[in-house]
């Protein structure tokens, strides 16, 4: 499912948007994956992509899953914690408010999710991208009714925007014969039917409101757990790397093109694939002991797609690049956000301990392996 991530622009103040007696925060709305979900899919009652058996969620908070495919945070989760932003939860937690909305955002990231309808068909339920955008019409409908439109409108161009799409399209979509788009389509007319249909959610999104938003790049896909393990050598398969790498040369050229084109638009592409690849290839070099294994497996059953309670957890998950079959490990996830906000000159803030939970590597894990 994932391997990429990051987030967005420069950071004004965190207070000050006064909207009819509600002082708001400048909020986050995220359109993703796995990569960046908090919970959404665990409110869907018939997906099969779900993050919710120990040990997921061992190093956040009480140690508990909570909706997050790894061990503690997000790319995005991190990165707005460090630009002093708030979490936003996931759309469909129950407890969601107007007051909520207004305060944190929106998180409508979904495991299994892609830019194209037909992807992760397999997970029976998941939210795509296009889903995703009609429920955040809902969420715009519900502020309008709460604060009026011209303050809506104020309140919605002024936050930040999070597209992290794009892996699931290939890995359990256009790579998976049971799909109709992989005999359907060649590598590039399938590049066309995925940024055409970006390009359209970019454009929608632009129309409800959105002025500064970062589309996130692909990582090195061929790398992840699952494509070594489905390898006849154990290697990385090149073929999914070089998709990602037309991917984000794409994405790239769209974003630019669509941030001159629309009126207003601060539109952002956020690549991490070079600094992921490199600690793949690297690992040492970057404090990592282990990068083409999971830390959470079930013995030598590989690939094991899930991680479950049976699983063993690796000696020290801060040593280790991947989590699962699929998804990077917090410490993975944390260097991939520092690269990001690098990369982009971002100016970070001080931690004031506001924005929840830190992970903590160091905690007890059962059944410890090598």
């Amino acid at each position: 499912m994932k391997l990429m991530a990051g987030l967005f622009a420069i950071i004004v103040t965190v207070l000050g948007v006064s909207i009819e007696g509600y002082d708001c925060k400048v909020v986050q709305f995220i359109f993703g994956d796995s990569l960046s979900d908090v919970g959404n899919n665990e409110h869907l009652s018939r997906s099969l992509a779900k993050a919710s058996l120990p040990w997921y969620g061992i190093d956040f908070g009480n140690g508990l899953p909570n909706g997050r495919y790894t061990n503690g945070r997000t790319v995005a989760d991190i990165i707005g914690d460090k630009m002093g932003l708030p979490r936003p939860p996931a759309f469909l937690d129950p407890s969601l408010t107007q007051d909520m909305i207004l305060e944190n955002g929106v998180n409508y990231a979904s495991g299994g999710g892609g830019i194209l309808n037909e992807t992760g068909g397999l997970f029976i339920q998941r939210l795509c991208m296009y889903k995703q955008i009609e429920l955040f019409q809902g969420t715009r409908d519900l502020i309008v009714a709460k604060v009026g439109q011209t303050e809506a409108d104020k309140f919605f161009q002024e936050a930040k925007y999070v597209v992290a799409l794009g892996s699931n399209d290939f890995i359990n979509n256009y790579l998976m014969p049971v799909y109709s788009d992989s005999w359907t389509y060649n590598d590039q007319t399938y590049m066309t039917y995925l940024m055409e249909t970006l390009q359209d959610q970019l454009t929608i999104l632009h129309g409800l409101g959105a002025r500064d938003l970062m589309v996130f790049g692909l990582g090195p896909m061929g790398c992840i757990p699952l494509q070594r393990v489905l390898s006849t050598s154990g290697a990385c398969q090149q073929k999914t790397n070089n998709l990602a790498l037309s991917f984000n040369k794409a994405t790239s050229k769209l974003v630019s093109e669509l941030s001159t084109k629309l009126p207003n638009a601060s539109y952002k592409f956020g690549d991490a694939y070079d600094v992921v690849n490199d600690v793949i290839t690297n690992p040492q070099k970057y404090g990592f002991s282990n990068s083409d294994s999971p830390c959470c497996s079930f013995g030598r059953i590989r690939p094991a797609l899930t991680c479950v309670p049976a699983s063993t957890l690796c000696k020290d998950r801060s040593k280790y690049v991947f989590w699962d079959e699929y998804h990077p490990s917090d410490s993975a996830n944390e260097l991939i956000a520092n690269e990001m906000i690098k990369n982009l000159g971002w100016t970070t803030v001080a931690n004031n301990g506001t924005n929840g939970p830190s992970p903590a590597p160091a905690a007890i894990a059962p059944s410890p392996q090598g």
